[in-house]
């Protein structure tokens, strides 16, 4: 490839050469795929039907499952071809727009955990006041600038990383990413490097230590409060706290082996640690919040036909 072009294709590299496993593999992912579809539909549905469960909480969880369908479909559908296929192409245009969809997956999954610590933090902390703050137009509100915040970071990484040109198109990961894109580089990356750094780094602090505030405030209410009323926000709660550890696990696992030399890592582990983001989250998500939260739990077990086993 000359200096400074915009190659037509990149090349997958981590794709494993498994031989006739590969089938297998394909069943399994695709049954994967299915689950987390299934699961999340599952919970979108009984959120939409039930009017006991139009309240900001289970609004906010809706817009999760909703978002692991997206991110589950930017990812999958190309990822099982792969799979099956002895070469690992994608097209310039195909390769920006998952990196688009994955990315604001990502982000959208952070900054929707960040707001639902907000209506935990409210309802907790301040019950008389919760339903005056949190009505239809403030959750609306939340919930679009949450998208937004997304949409507009991703949009401005994307963009920068497309304008570069590159010296190669061999991309060390089973899905496109920006920064494996950005060290096929042929020029300084300092002006994506500072952009992606501020745009990332401020929306991840903010919203980490949001979630930390919110959750010291919550301890320290327990801490004066009654056992029942520790239980309820247990209760309330713990779903929440294990879906933000599952993504931050997940995103520091992924963060981490882009920054490793990939081959000198197994193979087989690399390829499995760079799926953990794409897959854990979308198939726990729902799983910990149907088994967790009572009234979701109560009205999925009424669903007439339903066979997904972790319920």
């Amino acid at each position: 490839m000359e200096n400074g072009t915009l190659p037509y294709y990149f090349n997958l590299t981590m794709f494993v050469n498994i031989g006739s496993y590969r089938y297998p593999a394909f069943v399994f992912c695709l049954l994967l795929f299915a689950m987390i579809v299934s699961a999340n539909l599952v919970i979108i549905l009984v959120i939409s039907q039930q009017r006991t469960l139009h309240e900001p909480m289970y609004f906010f969880i809706a817009c999760l499952s909703i978002n692991s369908l997206y991110g589950s479909a930017g990812f999958f559908p190309r990822f099982l071809i792969d799979l099956l296929s002895d070469t690992h192409l994608i097209s310039h245009s195909a390769c920006f727009t998952q990196i688009y969809v994955i990315y604001t997956y990502a982000s959208n999954e952070l900054t929707i955990l960040s707001v639902m610590a907000y209506d935990r933090y409210v309802a907790i902390c301040q019950p008389l006041h919760y339903h005056t703050k949190m009505t239809l137009k403030t959750v609306s509100k939340l919930a679009a600038f949450a998208w937004i915040v997304s949409a507009s970071s991703v949009t401005t990484c994307t963009y920068l990383t497309a304008k570069l040109p590159l010296c190669g198109n061999k991309i060390h990961k089973v899905f496109c990413a920006i920064w494996n894109i950005s060290k096929l580089s042929c020029v300084r990356t300092v002006i994506n490097n500072i952009v992606g750094l501020l745009l990332v780094g401020t929306t991840v602090l903010i919203a980490v230590s949001y979630v930390f505030y919110t959750y010291i405030r919550i301890i320290l209410v327990c801490r004066r409060s009654s056992s029942e009323f520790k239980g309820k926000a247990l209760q309330s709660c713990l779903p929440h706290t294990v879906t933000f550890l599952i993504y931050s696990i997940t995103g520091f696992s992924d963060v981490a082996l882009s920054r490793v030399n990939i081959e000198q890592l197994n193979p087989y582990v690399a390829v499995i640690l760079s799926l953990e983001f794409v897959v854990i989250p979308p198939l726990l998500n729902p799983v910990v919040y149907g088994l967790k939260l009572p009234e979701i739990r109560k009205h999925i077990s009424k669903m007439p036909g339903l066979v997904y086993p972790f319920y």
